[in-house]
């Protein structure tokens, strides 16, 4: 991140156009959340750069939603669906402040913004997540 502010201001000399960046935060792209929840890697750097951040990937390609069983999405948030529960773990990743998917029709609009409009996941919360995730 720090490279990438560097040539943006290398580009755009004192007046830095650079205003957001994209990258994949996903229950299966987990480094992120976890350094973000220590305050390490790209997201906390953007973040203090006053960047957006755009989670990219939140449903890993449409294939992360038959991964999570109904067990999981309940830990993250009883009443969500896999594919909602997923949406909102990744929106409430410290420092995203969008969340960038694609639906196949409106139902699923509809799914993905009932998920993000839910209160954001704690840190802990999010802790307990990549807890059961990271364990064998």
């Amino acid at each position: 991140m720090e490279e990438l502010l560097a040539l943006a201001a290398e580009a755009a000399g004192s007046r830095r156009h650079l205003v957001a960046v994209q990258l994949p935060v996903s229950l299966v792209m987990m480094t992120p959340i976890a350094h973000a929840l220590d305050g390490r890697g790209p997201l906390p750097v953007a973040v203090g750069a006053g960047l957006r951040v755009m989670a990219s990937a939140p449903l890993h390609g449409g294939e992360l939603p038959a991964m999570v069983d109904q067990e999981l999405a309940d830990l993250i948030r009883p009443g969500l669906t896999p594919a909602q529960a997923c949406v909102l773990a990744a929106a409430s990743c410290p420092g995203v402040t969008d969340v960038l998917l694609a639906a196949s029709g409106a139902p699923h609009w509809r799914q993905a913004a009932f998920a993000v409009a839910q209160p954001s996941l704690t840190a802990a919360k999010l802790r307990e997540i990549t807890g059961v995730l990271a364990s064998p």
